[in-house]
């Protein structure tokens, strides 16, 4: 029976990732249509479509998804659904603030998906603008690291594209700017020949709280369902967490 209990682990983690790639793949491609809706449907001269195609092919999205995305965005196919973007607001374990973007089609189903998710996993909602201080708007490049790719050499080709600083995140660096340096300095790394996976504008904090091996694995979790949530596209959080903890949990 080992084999056949073996096997029905893999099945179930299988599906579980299945699961959770069919979830991404949806959100990749609600983020390519919106793009297209707001700037048009030519990549050359909406750079948040460029930016969003990018992210969904890195992610492995087809370019079948991708293409019909782009042409319901753009009005030119029909299934256009009415997207809005809505963000809630609350408080994880630890005093930690949480962000939480969503874009939706039922205002009604994402704040009750977002709720039962916060209050079954530790975690309250806050009233707009209790959190939201804490966190800047501000464009964000994921560089993977690679061969030859250290922090000096990303530093050194965004310098001059408005860069504001490059932090080290381990197994890649994220690169700062304002929003409206976002595209400048995507540019100045692809000039520069430096590959990364994302580039976007999102929510950076600006004071962290430093977590312990119990509050850290609650917020993990607490962050885990919340972007389970069909209508969730980002959460953001100011927790910082130790290589030490990390390596507990």
């Amino acid at each position: 029976m080992s084999g056949h209990s073996k096997w029905a682990t893999t099945k179930h983690k299988k599906a579980a990732i299945d699961a959770k790639r069919g979830k991404l793949f949806a959100k990749l491609i609600k983020n390519v249509e919106v793009a297209a809706r707001v700037g048009g449907g030519d990549p050359a001269g909406n750079p948040t479509l460029y930016d969003a195609i990018q992210k969904a092919k890195k992610s492995s999205v087809p370019n079948d998804n991708i293409d019909r995305a782009v042409k319901r965005g753009a009005g030119l196919e029909a299934g256009g659904a009415d997207w809005q973007t809505i963000m809630y607001e609350g408080y994880a374990a630890g005093g930690v603030a949480v962000l939480v973007e969503c874009l939706t089609d039922n205002r009604n189903r994402a704040a009750s998906e977002v709720r039962t998710a916060m209050t079954r996993n530790g975690g309250s909602m806050a009233d707009p603008g209790s959190v939201s201080y804490l966190f800047s708007r501000k464009g964000v490049v994921v560089v993977p690291r690679a061969d030859g790719v250290d922090e000096d050499a990303v530093l050194t080709a965004v310098l001059e594209a408005g860069a504001e600083e490059v932090r080290d995140q381990g197994d890649s660096f994220e690169v700062i700017s304002e929003p409206t340096d976002l595209v400048a300095v995507r540019t100045a790394l692809q000039d520069a020949g430096i590959d990364y996976d994302s580039a976007e504008a999102g929510f950076v904090p600006s004071v962290s709280v430093e977590l312990d091996e119990e509050a850290a694995g609650k917020v993990f979790r607490l962050v885990d369902a919340l972007e389970d949530c069909d209508d969730v596209q980002n959460v953001y959080a100011n927790y910082d967490v130790s290589d030490e903890v990390l390596e507990k949990i």
